[in-house]
């Protein structure tokens, strides 16, 4: 087994009306501030799966001087480091994560986070734990300054 941890934020930003977290369109007062569509949630997980298989993190793999991932998708992007996971002859065993916003209210949407999560990992939605927490007012994120995740996953060899 192989464990990896991920961490992600990003800036809000008014001149947007929703987020996207987990690869689903949120609507929002606000948008998330990024060079690809700012889902925190997502690069947050691809760190945690490059971390555990041993590779770089997501900023050198797709790094937002190059232009060609100007507002790419972060589906997209977990694609090719699920590819590189797989590549390298791991399969994921399990994923926890963690979104950190005072707003927007996560808990009507964790579910289908969840679900859409899963398969892009390839695993059961029971092996694929998704929660949402705010901080209470406090800190940047409590201030409604922007949004954070955190993503813990264990990764096995196939076989």
């Amino acid at each position: 087994m192989r464990i990896g941890h991920g961490y992600d934020v990003h800036k809000v930003d008014p001149a947007k009306n929703y987020v996207i977290l987990g690869g689903v369109k949120i609507p929002c007062a606000f948008g998330l501030l990024a060079h690809s569509d700012g889902d925190v949630l997502l690069h947050a997980v691809a760190d945690a799966l490059l971390g555990a298989a041993g590779l770089r993190d997501i900023g050198s793999l797709f790094p937002d001087t190059d232009e060609k991932y100007r507002d790419v998708s972060s589906v997209v992007l977990l694609r090719e480091v699920m590819r590189r996971v797989r590549s390298g002859g791991l399969e994921v065993e399990y994923l926890d994560a963690t979104l950190i916003a005072q707003r927007p209210k996560l808990s009507p949407y964790v579910e289908e986070i969840r679900s859409t999560l899963a398969r892009e990992l390839e695993i059961s939605v029971e092996r694929c734990n998704i929660k949402a927490t705010t901080e209470e007012g406090l800190g940047f994120t409590g201030r409604g300054e922007g949004i954070a995740a955190h993503a813990v996953c264990l990764l096995r060899e196939k076989g």
